[in-house]
């Protein structure tokens, strides 16, 4: 439970002068610009905006029929937007799945490239496990690309916890 404590008091996020208020992130970039970004689990989204946030950063196309299921099911969908005057901007997505008991796996995180290395999907990760962990859910678990393992490293998810291997099955 030590980890648990650890990871959730820590709310500094490199580079970035920040105020948590509700779902809105208010930023100050180098510049001195304020920004203002909104975080919602509305389930609703416009996949054709998901999937451009996802041709972004140059994700395969995925069938959008598959897309709009794989939201319908999922326990938990998290969006980041910017908001600028009276136009907001998809900038950041995670989802989680969950027996609504005890394990949750967080599932297509992604943050726009003009948006990232700013802290924001760092912020985006501690919503969304804020948000599971007000679920109860205590178990919470997420598969990474090798480039990213640093990333959710720096976050406290740890690499094969406890000696448990994972296993998959993929059709022949």
């Amino acid at each position: 439970m030590v980890f648990w404590k650890k990871f959730f008091t820590n709310s500094e996020v490199p580079s970035l002068d920040t105020v948590l208020s509700g779902d809105i992130l208010e930023l100050t970039n180098e510049s001195g610009v304020k920004q203002q970004i909104y975080f919602s689990t509305e389930h609703d989204l416009d996949v054709y905006e998901l999937e451009a946030l996802c041709d972004s950063v140059g994700w395969a196309r995925r069938p959008l029929r598959k897309v709009k299921k794989a939201l319908e099911f999922s326990f938990l969908i998290v969006s980041m937007w910017e908001i600028r005057g009276n136009r907001k901007r998809m900038i950041g997505f995670a989802r989680a799945t969950s027996d609504h008991a005890f394990n949750a796996t967080i599932w297509d995180v992604v943050v726009h490239p003009d948006f990232q290395s700013q802290g924001l999907g760092k912020a985006l990760m501690r919503y969304t496990i804020r948000k599971l962990r007000s679920s109860d859910i205590s178990n919470i678990t997420l598969f990474a690309d090798p480039q990213v393992i640093d990333f959710y490293r720096r976050l406290g998810f740890m690499l094969d916890p406890e000696g448990i291997k994972g296993m998959f099955w993929y059709p022949s």
